[in-house]
């Protein structure tokens, strides 16, 4: 028992003399315990003073710029109306002017004067009354070059005729709506303004077509008999049997929808393709009319206002002379002598006036003799081809 105390003592002695002392490791953190020497502790590393964190600036997201859009229609150049066309009649009126504006917009001397007046006609004179309007149009200040009037959807209604009432497509409503009908025709007819009227399109409602069909044909009689231009809709918004069509080709052949769901009134397709059967009558009508354009013509030697001096012919080195006084006179060449303003006049049509000198003479003449005519007719009448000649773009042969 003593031995094992003796035994303990000592080994607790020595271990006292290999850690060094009660010194701690804190105070000589350079000497090592028995413990750290066998198992190789990681030392913890000092602990770093904590910097605030900063915030990163955001992000400053650029607006990407604008595209660049080039257009491909020419730009059309400003110059003063000449021409304006007024559009008149009911709804469909309205839509037919959209559509006239932009059939026309390639040309800046005409303008689309809008005077529609929806749900009016030619029944209701309470309601609108157009031929006082056209009296009043005529005799205003507004110009108007060509009338166009789209009317007659809204005058399936009866007339009051005096005490009675003629009911719609009566002969008697037909009487006194071709009276109606006179009067507007008539009222151009006596400014000399051209008028076209537009034959109202089918419509969804069979009734309704029916009697837009008759409608269409007294517009024709009445509208030509007084000197102006009617415009048939009807075939351009049909199908194949003549039946009520909601959808079909559009100015460029596409398909597309050109009437509205209520099977009356047109789209915006709708309207471009009915201005398009309009629009080939005001551009007839428009090169027909005569220009304000003076053309000169020539004169024959004698007659006529005498033509200015450096006009005739030797006038223009006369003026030279004059202009260097002791100059030598350089005379022009005949090319560059004074010419007429234009030549002869010659008839487009119908025979030419015989001249003085024929240009051919005859088929032979005009062949020539000798080997050129040989050749002529061995090419062009016997097609055969000339022999080829050195050098010549028909000459196969390998250069020996």
């Amino acid at each position: 028992m003593r031995l094992r105390s003796l035994v303990m003592v000592l080994c607790a002695a020595g271990l006292f003399l290999l850690t060094g002392g009660p010194l701690s490791l804190a105070q000589q953190p350079q000497q090592r315990s028995l413990f750290q020497l066998f198992w190789q502790l990681p030392a913890k590393p000092a602990a770093q003073p904590q910097q605030p964190r900063q915030r990163a600036a955001p992000a400053v997201r650029r607006r990407p710029a604008a595209p660049v859009v080039v257009r491909d229609d020419p730009v059309i150049p400003k110059v003063d109306v000449a021409h304006h066309i007024v559009v008149m009649g009911d709804s469909l009126a309205n839509l037919l002017a959209d559509g006239l504006d932009d059939a026309l917009n390639n040309r800046p001397d005409v303008e689309v004067v809008h005077r529609a007046k929806p749900d009016s006609g030619l029944v209701r004179t309470d309601f609108y009354d157009w031929p006082k309007a056209v009296s009043e149009l005529l005799a205003g200040e507004q110009k108007v070059t060509i009338a166009v009037m789209l009317i007659g959807l809204n005058d399936r209604q009866p007339i009051r005729d005096g005490d009675t009432v003629q009911e719609p497509m009566s002969p008697r409503w037909l009487e006194l709506y071709r009276d109606r009908v006179d009067t507007l025709a008539n009222a151009f007819a006596a400014r000399r303004i051209p008028l076209i009227w537009v034959g109202v399109p089918p419509m969804q409602n069979a009734r309704l077509s029916a009697d837009l069909v008759t409608l269409n044909e007294l517009f024709r009689e009445r509208v030509e008999k007084a000197g102006g231009h009617y415009v048939d809709l009807w075939g351009g918004f049909v199908d194949a049997e003549n039946r009520y069509a909601a959808t079909g080709p559009d100015v460029s052949g596409q398909p597309t929808r050109l009437r509205l769901g209520d099977g009356i009134h047109f789209t915006k397709a709708g309207a471009r393709k009915a201005a398009h059967f309009v629009d080939l009558v005001i551009r007839r009508i428009i090169e027909a009319a005569p220009q304000n354009n003076v053309i000169a013509l020539p004169v024959a030697p004698g007659t006529g206002a005498p033509t200015a001096p450096e006009l005739q012919p030797g006038g223009v080195e006369r003026l030279i002379d004059q202009m260097a006084a002791g100059v030598p006179t350089l005379g022009l060449a005949p090319a560059l002598q004074a010419r007429p303003l234009a030549g002869p006049i010659q008839p487009l049509t119908g025979e030419a006036a015989p001249s003085e000198q024929p240009l051919l003479a005859s088929i032979a003449e005009a062949r020539g003799q000798g080997d050129a005519a040989l050749q002529l007719e061995r090419v062009f009448g016997q097609g055969i081809a000339p022999e080829p000649m050195p050098g010549r773009i028909d000459d196969y042969r390998w250069p020996r």
